[in-house]
């Protein structure tokens, strides 16, 4: 009977320790589990950050490094001719612009403070005030009291060729700029030519016609010819710019020459009172 109730135990043992290996180990699933989730949501966050970090993908296409991909496939020796037609084209304008600027000043108010130096039989007065005044409009009006004293057609005739001289100064360097401006494209139509000749030399050389044969050479006109013509664009609108300055400038002199002949008409009158 015992023997019985021992291999019944024995028995027992057995099969609850079959039981045990077969059932999966509950705690190693749940960290598994956990593991696999744990992964997913870092993927998943890592895609959202590179979805909303817009620098690195401009990083990958900025403008900047367009702009130099496209100067390198336009061929960069011929290149570099376009860009340096750009830089001295812009340091001539930037010249021109910041002389212009400070040649600007308020006429209307020199020519009140002339005109009451005038009244005050003050001459000297008026011409200190214009030359320590800035700008071509007070040389002309220095120019014209200069001559006071002399017959008025001879006052005119100084303040007209003294203007003249300022005018010239004024458009100092604006034939660079044109040179400049001309010459952009020019450049850009001869990378053009040089493209295709390039072209043509693949073709013959492969003895075929096809697309990868001739995109070079057809790459190399296209670019030259944007960039001579943006140069050029660029240019002119500062050109333009300076031609007002220049016309606004010279209204300003022949309007104030006008007005310092009636100033001086109306001076010599009183003086022979």
């Amino acid at each position: 009977m015992i023997l019985f109730s021992l291999a019944g135990l024995l028995c027992l043992s057995q099969v609850v320790d079959a039981q045990n290996a077969a059932k999966p180990d509950v705690t190693v699933v749940a960290d598994s589990v956990a593991g696999d989730s744990i992964a997913a949501d870092d993927s998943l966050a890592a895609e959202l950050m590179a979805a909303d970090d817009p620098e690195e993908e401009a990083e990958g296409g900025g403008f900047h490094k367009q702009l130099k991909t496209k100067f390198i496939d336009g061929n960069a020796g011929f290149m570099s001719l376009v860009a340096l037609a750009l830089v001295l084209g812009l340091a001539f304008c930037i010249e021109r612009i910041i002389y212009l600027t400070l040649s600007e000043i308020k006429a209307h108010k020199l020519m009140e403070d002339i005109e009451n130096h005038l009244k005050n039989d003050d001459v000297e007065g008026a011409k200190t005030l214009c030359r320590n005044t800035r700008g071509p409009v007070a040389s002309v009006c220095y120019q014209g009291l200069l001559h006071i004293h002399q017959p008025m057609d001879a006052i005119e005739r100084s303040i007209a060729n003294y203007g003249g001289l300022q005018a010239a100064n004024l458009e100092k360097g604006c034939s660079w700029i044109k040179l400049f401006i001309a010459m952009a494209p020019s450049l850009g139509f001869l990378g053009t030519v040089i493209g295709m000749v390039m072209a043509f030399d693949q073709i013959q050389q492969a003895g075929d016609i096809g697309p990868t044969i001739v995109a070079q050479g057809m790459k190399v006109a296209l670019i030259t010819t944007i960039f001579g013509i943006v140069v050029a664009l660029i240019l002119q609108l500062f050109y333009s710019y300076i031609l007002s300055k220049i016309e606004r400038l010279t209204s300003q002199m022949e309007e104030s020459a006008i007005t310092l002949l009636d100033m001086i008409t109306e001076y010599k009158i009183r003086s022979e009172k």
